[in-house]
């Protein structure tokens, strides 16, 4: 008979070839967390169904998960509204005059909507399809014009409402409202870090090259006015949060109501584009929560089998600098990243990697400071991931999009924006206060 250790890694090695089959990542979880326990309960299909039953009632009975669906409603009706033109409007009409002034645009404009949409890929499609024709109209080279719409596309992930993040609090039993918080911060060092590597590329290469007309005053308190709504849906969900006037549910509720209503009223959105949210909305959630049922079963055989609780032990007791381990961990999600998407890595590693976490000594940081920190540095490298050459995600949507880039090209426009990550990943790091300054 083998122990739950062997069965545990055999189940992780099937998983890793289905996944290598291109299985989609929640049918390859279940069908590999299904096996785990079927072998740890020495091939008793009753258990096996039981604990099925109970795992889709307990999770879908959660209140927290309550707002997915909602959050992935309002990304919809700003994606057919055409609110990420506006943001794109409202950034240039400010400081798309300026050397590399419509490429930070676009970087501000994937912030934005990145707060609306709360996806990567998501942000990164959209905005290819509205940057990347201004960008290329003004001259901009190919690569700074795509490393900047791949690079500010991952800030879908981590400014609030990020679906991930809220994955991660339910699989942690944290705080969704703690875990927002402590993202805004490193949220906008991303965004000043890529502002920063735009301008020193502008200025290298960009020599000669005519600039974006100025936009005069009028014009700028108009983009103002368009965006003004998008403003107010952010406001909304944070500080309502923050202020505590209203819970995540309601606070999403809210947003995406208001959301839907601009998409209508500015953004032109018809029955049509009503239908392709709800139908949009539907698709993700499912998968979504097909992913979740799957990371759930594999995390109880695995659980049930000991993997994750005695490799924790095994690494605390090994030797090794807390800071090595911690290291360790980001390598993997860096690896990771090049082909998986970021739900799916959360999904897959927090059970294993949180509890060696929570087992380090990290400067002096409490169980719960430690359990957000942890959460916001993992997102972040995860979100390096999507754009690590050659293989990640960000890079093969942007390429697809722009007008003969290779991707090649995309791959050498993206490193200088990666360089600032590693140096906002460092001081996040290093710095714990940074992600824990509003709680």
């Amino acid at each position: 008979m083998m122990g739950g250790l062997e069965i545990g890694a055999i189940s992780l090695g099937i998983l890793l070839v289905m996944l290598g089959v291109r299985w989609h990542v929640g049918v390859a979880m279940l069908v590999a967390g299904a096996i785990c326990y079927w072998l740890v309960n020495g091939g008793d299909t009753r258990s096996l169904l039981f604990t099925l039953n109970n795992l889709v009632y307990a999770r879908f009975s959660s209140y927290d998960l309550a707002v997915i669906p909602i959050f992935i409603l309002m990304g919809q009706f700003a994606i057919h509204g055409g609110l990420s033109a506006a943001l794109f409007r409202a950034c240039a009409s400010w400081i798309g005059h300026w050397r590399g002034g419509l490429a930070m645009s676009a970087a501000g404009a994937c912030a934005g909507f990145g707060a609306i949409c709360g996806s990567s890929l998501a942000t990164a499609t959209t905005m290819s399809q509205v940057a990347l024709p201004e960008l290329e109209r003004y001259h901009y080279g190919q690569r700074l014009a795509t490393g900047t719409v791949a690079a500010a596309g991952t800030l879908g992930i981590l400014i609030p409402p990020s679906v991930p993040l809220i994955v991660y609090a339910v699989l942690t039993q944290e705080s969704i409202a703690a875990l927002f918080m402590a993202a805004i911060v490193p949220g906008l060092l991303a965004v000043a870090g890529y502002l920063l590597v735009i301008r020193i590329m502008a200025i290298r290469t960009m020599r000669g090259v005519a600039r974006a007309p100025r936009h005069s005053w009028a014009e700028r308190l108009i983009s103002l006015r368009d965006i003004a709504p998008i403003l107010v849906i952010f406001v909304v969900v944070i500080f309502g949060l923050y202020g505590g006037w209203a819970n995540l549910t309601e606070a999403a509720s809210i947003g995406a109501a208001a959301c839907g209503v601009y998409a209508v009223w500015r953004g032109g959105m018809r029955w049509q584009g009503v239908y392709k949210s709800l139908v949009g909305t539907a698709e993700a959630t499912a998968m979504i929560y097909l992913v979740v049922i799957g990371a759930d079963l594999l995390n109880s055989g695995l659980a049930l089998g000991q993997l994750p609780s005695t490799l924790a032990e095994w690494i605390l007791s090994s030797g090794l600098a807390p800071l090595a381990v911690l290291m360790l961990i980001l390598l993997i999600y860096l690896l990771l990243g090049c082909v998986m998407d970021s739900l799916s890595m959360i999904m897959l590693t927090i059970p294993i990697f949180y509890p060696i976490v929570m087992g380090l000594e990290l400067f002096g940081l409490d169980a719960s400071a430690k359990s957000i920190w942890f959460g916001i540095v993992a997102l972040m490298v995860v979100e390096i991931g999507l754009i690590t050459p050659p293989m990640g995600m960000n890079l093969f949507i942007v390429q697809k999009y722009s007008r003969g880039a290779s991707l090649a090209t995309v791959n050498r426009g993206i490193l200088p924006f990666i360089g600032a990550d590693v140096v906002r990943i460092a001081i996040v790091v290093f710095v714990p206060a940074l992600s824990l300054v509003w709680l």
